[in-house]
């Protein structure tokens, strides 16, 4: 069975490698995200990544 997954207008991501984008739109399907921050003092967007973040190659 296909599952159809709804697009999250409130999360943008452009990250085509995710299995949670949202295909031919720059959104991510997932209801929510978890964003966490790999420096101990996070002062820049770099510093950040989602969390949620799952490879379509190992699926």
């Amino acid at each position: 069975m296909h599952e159809t997954k709804q697009v999250n207008h409130c999360i943008c991501c452009d990250v085509t490698e995710c299995t949670h984008h949202a295909g031919t739109q720059d959104y991510c399907t997932l209801q929510t995200i978890h964003v966490e921050k790999h420096e101990p003092n996070a002062t820049q967007s770099k510093c950040t990544d989602c969390a949620s973040f799952e490879s379509r190659s190992s699926m």
